[in-house]
């Protein structure tokens, strides 16, 4: 289907190391979108001291090129995340 983003990612039940995205450029905004059932997901950006609730249905802006961000684990439940 049509869309305005130049890439899709899809990550099933796997935490990410802090890090800062390669692609795109310092001004674009990454729609990150939390699904799953009964977890409790966190979302850290290590550059601004933030841990974020990224529970269920949450969806993200961020500068990934900018923002140095993270998933750590989150108990017990299924997490999916659209990127």
């Amino acid at each position: 289907w049509p869309s305005i983003f130049s890439g899709l990612e899809i990550i099933a039940n796997r935490t990410t190391l802090s890090h800062r995205d390669s692609g795109g450029a310092p001004s674009l905004f990454d729609l990150l979108i939390s699904l799953g059932s009964g977890h409790e997901a966190k979302l850290t950006l290590a550059d601004v001291g933030a841990e974020l609730d990224y529970y269920p249905e949450t969806m993200v802006f961020i500068s990934g090129k900018v923002l140095q961000h993270s998933i750590g684990p989150w108990g017990p439940g299924e997490r999916l995340v659209i990127a």
